[in-house]
């Protein structure tokens, strides 16, 4: 919320007179000299309101003194004009101890205090117009005392609104959480679905503090300990605890502090606030134990029990290259016959600007290695596009190159589905691989440890398909593909490093994902969604959402705001930059045919937009889903025509509807 300033509050009130055609002549000058044009002249009061549909405050000062706090404050509505009457206001104020934040409902040791206009000894006085002193008994603080100050004023039900609640004040190095760290995930909390969003807060300068506005209440003590805080859950709880216990991520792990401490926490005391949420649940908090080592980071010791430095060196000391298909002739298989289709999958050691390639064959045999493979797979290079994968599943062969290359080859190369045969005769083909470390105590779905690499190879034209014995590979390009998130989005929630399944990771995007889940794989994905982004779009607020819990219920993914798009794509989403052509989408027809396709921006939608009012509206507008599928349905433009309103920008774009800003 923008906080208005005396600068502009001027500029406002004069371009507001100027436009109503009411300014004044201007004050009139010294003997001999003009006056002022536009200014106000002697004795004019500034314009007032006694209504708002916002309410915006500006703290002129503030003071902990014996038994009060007093806030000096100016009121100001959604155009920056003056308040008056203002005739609701309340403050808290958290007191820092030496457990951390403590403000206490009542009883003997009570700590802080809370009130408004409803306290006995509450006086709010108005000076000038809109400007307002708030004197606020709490009799248990002291003079110069530190502690978290809040402030609202206004009420819900007007006439002059709410404001969004301020932190007055807030001591330096008294929490390592950020509110960036916690938006990563929730975007902004305050339009969200969960308790009392209205609750968050602003600081002095109009930006977000959410993690001060929930410490105001959610304190650093529990209200069961003995003296205790204001709420039962502390903040540290909620995050500790409840985001786990809820299951709050698939592959979130509260061991990788990191994720929300943007420095080391200020506690190393396993008795303190936050490490007693984990160390000892249930019991009192203690003292903090102030971290007074600058080179001491407990974040660390909490990374080792999920090997994450060991994770972050083998990425940064690893490396794999995979070479685009290739036609071996010498490569003899079980049961008669020669001649393969071929990739070359190398794995290298890194040291500063030394590589020294590594034999895969013999770190897979000491089990170094736990899965070590490749695929091939038909490209459109008009759309950059993979649109399935004719290498049969299972029937590869892997082949040691003396240099410790592991050839990775298939007999042949036939169609998933044999009535979809000619769709690879005019396609491209790239090839994809997945390299797997092992690693102790970080497990995914299939039982496997490791930390993956994956890599796309160049793409190449062929004539193999035309019956060619001997046939020929001819590089056309890298490979590409569109990708509309960010490289760090799955992992801002999905912060373990672990395995999703099939050793696939969530690094770069989701990139480790496409080589299965694609426009043309036609995977059931549970029954959740086609291609990639349907199938993440499902898999977090869909339909998959329902089928990923045992007892049928959503998972809290669903809880997270799904209007708030910027959490992956956070420069923004182009409709008219998705390719007009159909994509497969057996998942959207569970017990039915699965050569069916969808247009690709109604698949996307629908993976959310399930009713059948806006499956009317998809189809309307030109959207398909599950039409029987053309064999070269890759190629096909469809009819949807969903950018021509809703590309951002437009009258009805995407962006006025999803927050795809922070």
């Amino acid at each position: 919320m923008k906080q208005f300033r005396k600068p502009h509050l001027a500029v406002l009130v004069a371009a507001a007179m100027a436009l109503a055609g009411c300014a004044d002549d201007g004050k009139d000058g010294a003997p001999g000299e003009p006056g002022t044009p536009g200014e106000p002249g002697p004795g004019t009061p500034p314009p007032t309101v006694e209504m708002t549909e916002m309410t915006n405050v500006k703290v002129l000062n503030f003071a902990v003194e014996e038994g009060q706090v007093v806030y000096e404050i100016e009121v100001t509505d959604q155009d920056g004009t003056l308040v008056v009457g203002l005739d609701a206001v309340e403050g808290k104020f958290a007191s820092w101890t030496e457990r951390g934040y403590v403000l206490s409902r009542s009883g003997e040791g009570t700590l802080g205090g809370y009130g408004n206009l409803s306290t006995e000894g509450a006086v709010l006085e108005m000076g000038e117009p809109g400007q307002y002193t708030f004197t606020l008994p709490m009799a248990n603080v002291t003079p110069g005392e530190e502690g978290l100050l809040w402030l609202r004023v206004g009420a819900s039900d007007g006439p002059i609104m709410r404001s969004k609640p301020m932190v007055v004040n807030k001591p330096e190095n008294t929490h390592s959480s950020t509110t960036a760290a916690c938006n990563a995930c929730h975007v902004d909390y305050a339009t969200s679905s969960l308790k009392h969003p209205s609750y968050s807060a602003i600081d002095m300068e109009g930006e977000g503090d959410l993690v001060g506005g929930c410490l105001i209440c959610h304190n650093s003590v529990s209200r069961a300990d003995e003296n205790g805080g204001y709420a039962t859950n502390t903040l540290s709880k909620i995050a500790h605890v409840n985001h786990p216990e809820n299951g709050f991520e698939r592959d979130f792990s509260v061991l990788n502090c990191a994720t929300c401490h943007e420095t080391t926490p200020i506690n190393t005391s396993i008795a303190g606030p936050g490490c007693v949420d984990c160390h000892n649940p249930g019991a009192a908090v203690g003292p903090i134990s102030p971290n007074a080592d600058p080179n001491f980071d407990i974040r660390a010791i909490h990374g080792q029990k999920i090997a994450l430095a060991e994770i972050d060196t083998l990425r940064t000391t690893h490396k794999t290259t995979l070479s685009a298909p290739y036609w071996d002739a010498a490569v003899a298989w079980e049961g008669g016959g020669t001649g393969a289709i071929c990739t070359d999958l190398k794995l290298f050691k890194v040291e500063g600007e030394t590589e020294t390639q590594l034999d895969i064959g013999a770190l897979y045999a000491d089990h170094t290695l736990v899965y070590a493979s490749a695929y091939i797979h038909a490209y459109d290079s008009e759309t950059d596009s993979l649109i399935g994968r004719p290498s049969p599943f299972n029937a590869q062969q892997y082949v040691a190159r003396d240099d410790g290359t592991r050839a990775i080859c298939y007999p042949s190369l036939a169609a998933a589905d044999g009535s979809y045969g000619t769709q690879y005769s005019v396609a491209n083909l790239v090839a994809s691989s997945r390299l797997t470390f092992a690693q102790t105590g970080w497990v995914d779905d299939d039982g496997k440890d490791g930390v993956s690499f994956t890599n796309y190879s160049d793409v190449v034209s062929t004539d193999y398909f035309d019956g060619v014995a001997a046939p020929s590979f001819t590089k056309e390009s890298g490979f590409e593909r569109r990708l509309a998130v960010t490289n760090d989005s799955c992992v801002s929630c999905h912060n373990s490093e672990t395995n999703y399944h099939k050793n696939g990771g969530y690094q770069n995007g989701g990139v480790d994902c496409l080589a299965c889940h694609n426009n043309g794989q036609n995977r059931a994905s549970k029954f959740s969604g086609p291609g990639f982004g349907p199938m993440v779009h499902s898999m977090h607020w869909g339909e998959g959402n329902t089928k990923l819990s045992e007892d049928g219920t959503p998972n809290s993914a669903s809880k997270l705001n799904a209007e708030n798009c910027v959490t992956c794509h956070a420069d923004g989403i182009d409709l008219y930059a998705i390719p007009n052509r159909y994509m497969l989408s057996r998942a959207y027809n569970e017990g039915g045919d699965s050569k069916v396709m969808s247009s690709p921006v109604t698949a996307n939608c629908y993976a959310c937009h399930t009713s059948d009012s806006a499956m009317n509206h998809m189809t309307q507008n030109g959207g398909e889903i599950n039409v029987v599928a053309d064999p070269m349905w890759f190629t096909t433009p469809t009819a949807e025509s969903c950018a021509t309103c809703h590309a951002e920008g437009k009258s009805f774009g995407i962006e006025k509807f999803h927050v795809f800003e922070r």
